[in-house]
């Protein structure tokens, strides 16, 4: 358990010597980490780290009744486990102190889980000072973040970045944890690095030994950069250049520009954590290597972001800050904050006046605000967006606020988030009058080809292809729409994924891994095997991966290639076995290699480990059918449907499996309800359109219309034109006039050609 394993994991690694003996020399420093975010990150719980009210406290929660309270100098919650039965826990760990404070439970088989109530640490004024329900919306136990379910594990989805040198240690044969740390919580060498040979270097010196049997270790010593630490975590710019011209000239010239780069490890340290990732390995931590040699990066994915780049669900700052111009210009997060405090190192405006000259900026000519909240430069240009109910974060792409982006594309704006009582219509009209040109339709703009992509027009592959070979562009934006390019197939698109594959920054290399899936095995071989020795594990693994799936079509030769990423790929699956999607990825590798029962044995084991994962069951369920166990199939969708109620996707495959089983009224019974699970994908809509032809026209009309209208995919217009014009509907023609710019003219000309004269 890892109380125990205090000291044992501090001695195990040896060149980590603690937050404690840098005070000496660093005092300053050590003070104003103390109290921190980083220093607060997580406790062991006790009379100092816990803020919450354990006072034989009594709460109500959906019609239940949960008790906060203390035994002796300990910390305990009765909650219900899973049979509903209302049990003490002991409280083992804090976790962070402000705006909320979250506390943990340790079990025995070393797993640690947040218990889902939360302490809002604010002040009473601001709404503060009471327990509250973390995620009310997510609470049931087939859901992640049920408190005793994956989502809620500290071992796997915390430990990482809020200790210091974690090693997850997790066994997947007996699916236990023997996670350690250096420290419990974020200290100094988490982001310095271990510090021994620091210690050492300050200790000794090369004229202090020269006369003695330590001369050369020391002189070794000596000769490591940067004072004993293997980084810099200096700022990227030593100097700025500024022109300090005033309001005369144009914002580009009275905005600072850097002119003396030096190395700096910085901020590649501080996104290890600040970041939306999967973590690959616990090995050494990252310096100079890659990214993706320890962490795969989440690109501007659909579902983490708005078309326009703003977040949506949590990223931890990184992804953001990558688009943004601060990043363009070599600006890193001490220029902003103080890494020991955490803290802003300058308040309001004059934070950004360092670069931006308040003559030109911080002006009512320019914000159109006066003196008040509006005319603050973050609330224009870094949003806030709310987190586990009272957490505002902001964020880091630094964007001008487009109000009709929210017409246009559904994203917010920095506008209406202040005047909440206006109209998007307003702040359209009220922008433009200040900024003529900011509403105006840029078809050039990423967001455009975004949008189009998640409508799923066809071409997008054009603009997508174009997008990502734009040298003005952000890499990660760049990167993004090469791994959108995997909906849609063209030649723009085979040379877009071509250059990427060459591109010197790992996210376009490994999106082209994405952005290649839906060529055939042939083209994708041609396109992907260069990345099978790429210097990124994250490249190369995935890479291995993706060509694996067509392993029955491989010839001996490319199967040997695949060997060592191979190899690598699963590592990185064992390392994250205790994840129902590793287990379950395994068990593609397997069945694509033809070894059954291997597959079989990991699809199971992904069920035991994570029971709400619905891939499991889904994949289970394919492998029996390439065996023709229908019934099985059948069997483990259920068993799924009971883990996972509400996946439409599971509803859907039960649904699949029932018509080849020809029992069509119950599969329809299921389409429908996969439909009202997932009301918003369009592949569901029209399978379910299809199935309900034969029974009721209008219906059916009605699903691929539907399939249209959350999809943007031109063939299930094209369906329900074709429904329209076999059942002689008055609404054929309207039908095709809609019909007739998604598609090729001859494809429009052959459904005319059926219409009843």
């Amino acid at each position: 358990m890892i109380c125990s394993l205090w000291f044992s994991s501090l001695a195990n690694a040896a060149d980590f010597v603690g937050s404690f003996a840098c005070k000496s020399c660093h005092e300053q420093a050590f003070k104003d980490w103390q109290g921190s975010d980083h220093d607060m990150a997580m406790k062991h719980a006790d009379e100092q780290s816990v803020f919450g009210d354990f006072n034989q406290i009594t709460i109500n929660h959906q019609n239940q009744q949960y008790r906060f309270f203390k035994k002796q100098e300990s910390y305990w919650v009765n909650l219900a486990d899973r049979q509903g039965k209302l049990t003490d826990y002991q409280i083992s760990f804090t976790f962070g102190y402000y705006p909320l404070q979250q506390y943990m439970v340790e079990f025995e088989d070393g797993r640690v889980q947040l218990i889902p109530f939360a302490w809002d640490n604010r002040k009473v004024e601001d709404g503060g000072q009471k327990w509250f329900y973390l995620y009310p919306n997510n609470s049931a136990q087939h859901q992640d973040f049920y408190w005793l379910n994956a989502g809620q594990n500290w071992n796997h989805m915390c430990a990482d970045c809020h200790s210091t040198n974690v090693k997850k240690n997790y066994n997947p044969q007996t699916n236990r944890f023997d996670t350690q740390f250096a420290e419990i919580n974020v200290g100094c060498e988490a982001c310095h690095g271990a510090a021994s040979d620091h210690l050492s270097w300050a200790n000794d010196s090369p004229s202090k030994n020269a006369n003695n049997e330590g001369a050369s270790s020391a002189l070794v010593i000596a000769e490591t950069p940067f004072k004993g630490f293997d980084r810099t975590l200096a700022k990227s710019v030593a100097q700025w250049q500024r022109s300090n011209l005033g309001s005369a000239r144009s914002s580009s010239e009275n905005t600072a520009k850097p002119l003396a780069k030096q190395d700096s490890q910085q901020l590649q340290t501080c996104a290890q954590c600040h970041s939306r990732r999967l973590q690959l390995n616990d090995k050494e931590p990252l310096v100079t290597k890659p990214f993706g040699d320890r962490y795969q990066l989440n690109l501007i994915a659909q579902a983490q972001y708005f078309d326009d780049g703003q977040v949506y669900d949590e990223n931890y700052v990184y992804g953001s800050f990558l688009q943004s111009k601060m990043h363009e210009n070599s600006v890193v997060c001490s220029n902003c904050h103080n890494p020991h405090t955490t803290e802003l190192i300058l308040q309001g405006n004059s934070l950004c006046s360092q670069c931006h000259e308040p003559a030109t900026f911080d002006t009512s000519e320019h914000h159109k605000h006066d003196n008040n909240t509006g005319s603050l430069c973050v609330n224009c240009h870094m949003p806030e967006t709310t987190y586990m109910q009272i957490d505002d974060r902001r964020d880091h792409s630094f964007s001008i606020p487009v109000p009709a982006n929210t017409q246009r594309l559904g994203s917010p704006n920095a506008c209406n988030q202040c005047h909440d009582d206006k109209s998007t219509q307003w702040a359209i009209e009220h922008s433009t009058s200040w900024y003529p040109e900011l509403n105006t339709f840029v078809p050039q703009h990423f967001s455009s080809a975004f949008a189009s992509a998640r409508a799923g027009n066809p071409n997008s592959v054009d603009a997508l292809s174009y997008l990502s070979q734009d040298h003005q562009q952000a890499n990660i934006i760049r990167a993004a729409a090469i791994e959108r390019l995997q909906q849609f197939t063209g030649r723009n698109g085979i040379v877009a994924i071509a250059r990427a594959v060459k591109h010197q920054d790992e996210m376009l290399r490994v999106a082209a891994v994405e952005g290649s899936s839906p060529y055939t095995i042939a083209e994708r071989w041609q396109m992907l095997a260069p990345l099978l020795t790429d210097e990124v594990l994250m490249i190369r693994s995935q890479a291995a991966a993706a060509l694996a799936n067509y392993w029955q079509q491989l010839s001996s030769q490319q199967q040997a290639q695949l060997e060592a990423p191979l190899k690598e790929y699963i590592e990185i699956l064992s390392f994250n076995a205790d994840r129902g999607f590793a287990r379950t990825n395994l068990g593609n590798l397997y069945a694509n290699q033809g070894f059954a029962n291997k597959a079989e044995a990991s699809y199971k084991a992904s069920i035991d480990v994570q029971p709400n994962f619905a891939g499991a069951y889904t994949n289970l369920a394919d492998l029996y059918r390439s065996q023709g166990k229908e019934s099985a199939a059948v069997q483990i969708l259920e068993q799924g449907i009971i883990a996972k109620p509400d996946s439409g996707t599971l509803r859907f495959s039960q649904a699949l499996a029932l018509l080849r089983s020809k029992q069509n009224d119950a599969a329809l019974k299921s389409l429908k309800m996969a439909t009202k699970l997932e009301p918003n994908n369009g592949r569901f809509w029209y399978v379910y359109a299809i199935a309900l032809t034969p029974y009721s026209i209008g219906e059916a009309a009605t699903a691929f219309n539907k399939a249209y209208q959350v999809s943007g995919n031109p063939q299930y217009l094209f369906a329900l034109c074709e429904l329209m014009i076999d059942n002689r509907s008055p609404q054929s023609l309207q039908c095709l006039n809609k019909l007739t710019p998604l598609v090729p003219n001859n494809v429009v000309e052959d459904l005319k050609a059926r219409l009843p004269n």
